[in-house]
């Protein structure tokens, strides 16, 4: 039975809704004030609280701002109840988090559907949550063994080698032995990295005054820093030839502007997208690498021929999720466009798959631009 607190200091009003809701099969707690109410809702947890906003000691905005500000109560639905039914008032209400207003007087009708109604949405939002943390439990138990403990079997096992028979092997045979370990370690450094970041991602992403200190920064120098980390990966991949590159020409021109966008999560951000085109692509089949700015926005585009995605994997892009590990071999985990996705997101971007499976992946990026005369970040 779904538990529902009424808060106000009008005894007889309070009771008649208390009495309302009962009739329609609700558990109900009361409270006379904004204090006792705050103490209940605390205590008890309900599903839903129905509150007046004129009330002694503390009113309806206050509480509702009180508990909008506590981990445990911040979710629960607040339906404010009040006779003052101007503009300014509901703004007030809404911009404090309240999920709906009741106009007193109301009807037993009117009650019903906007506490039903709330209820329902609340329901959809937990159950989405559950799915959302079910996936990601399946997917990190995936992951997580695969990514770990296959570059940690290598780096022990060659290590193993080195110790116990390392007389017997040549200079050149303990040289690659050397560079398989480092590979090895570099891999799984990456994977924790990835783990860390997105974390860390999630965190701003959850508290607005570190979401606001994210969004000031900036970088500058945008060709040099695109064509530098590109240049990077299609050497390391032994596919300098494959690279097109389309940075918006000479310095000073628009690939030479800025982003608002920190350094290191602008170049994360880069990497990502850069290192999976090479990733998922044969040799000798081009990745384009392209910028530009104008009108207040930055784009970048990453395309690449190689396997592709269907439309049900670009949909299902998330933490730690990958695809068809059975046929491919994956390195990281899975959370490379996953990391990109939330920062073009946290910093009011997008970021646009287009993708079909054998004919290869285009990633366009969005962000806002510097303002004409902002100085940028120096790397």
């Amino acid at each position: 039975m779904q538990k529902i607190l009424v808060i106000d200091d009008e005894a007889m009003f309070r009771e008649a809704t208390v009495c309302a809701l009962q009739r329609k099969g609700f558990e109900t707690v009361e409270a006379a004030d904004g204090m006792e109410g705050a103490e209940t809702a605390r205590r008890l947890l309900p599903d839903l609280i129905l509150c007046d906003v004129n009330m002694d000691r503390m009113d309806g905005y206050t509480l509702l701002e009180t508990l909008r500000q506590e981990a445990t109560t911040a979710a629960i639905p607040f339906i404010l109840m009040t006779g003052m039914g101007d503009a300014e008032s509901l703004r007030r209400g809404m911009n404090l988090g309240a999920d709906d207003y009741l106009a007193k007087p109301f009807t037993a009708p009117q009650l019903f559907s906007a506490v039903e109604a709330r209820l329902k949405k609340n329901q959809l939002l937990r159950q989405n949550a559950e799915k959302k943390l079910s996936d990601l439990r399946a997917n990190l138990s995936l992951a997580l063994p695969h990514e770990m403990i296959t570059p940690l079997n290598g780096i022990f096992g060659l290590a193993q080698i080195l110790s116990s028979d390392a007389e017997s092997l040549t200079p050149a045979e303990v040289a690659e032995f050397g560079t398989n370990i480092l590979e090895s370690a570099e891999r799984l450094h990456r994977t924790v990295q990835n783990f860390l970041l997105f974390g860390q991602l999630e965190m701003q992403a959850s508290d607005p005054q570190l979401l606001a200190v994210l969004r000031e920064k900036k970088t500058g120098k945008l060709r040099q820093l695109i064509e530098t980390r590109a240049r990077h990966h299609a050497q390391s991949t032994g596919r300098a030839v494959d690279l097109q590159l389309e940075l918006g020409g000479d310095p000073g021109s628009a690939g030479e502007g800025s982003v608002k966008v920190g350094q290191d999560l602008f170049t994360k951000l880069v990497d990502e997208l850069i290192d999976n085109a090479f990733k998922f692509s044969e040799a000798d089949s081009a990745v384009r690498v392209a910028c530009s700015l104008g009108d207040g926005e930055f784009n970048l585009s990453v395309v690449d021929r190689g396997k592709g995605m269907t439309a049900e994997q670009v949909a299902g892009i998330g933490a730690y999720s990958q695809f068809n590990r059975k046929s491919n071999e994956q390195q990281g985990a899975g959370l490379g466009l996953a990391i990109a996705r939330r920062i073009v997101e946290l910093h009011g971007g997008r970021l646009v798959i287009q993708s079909e499976p054998g004919a290869g992946t285009n990633v366009t990026v969005k962000l806002p631009a510097g303002r004409e005369g902002e100085a940028p970040a120096e790397p």
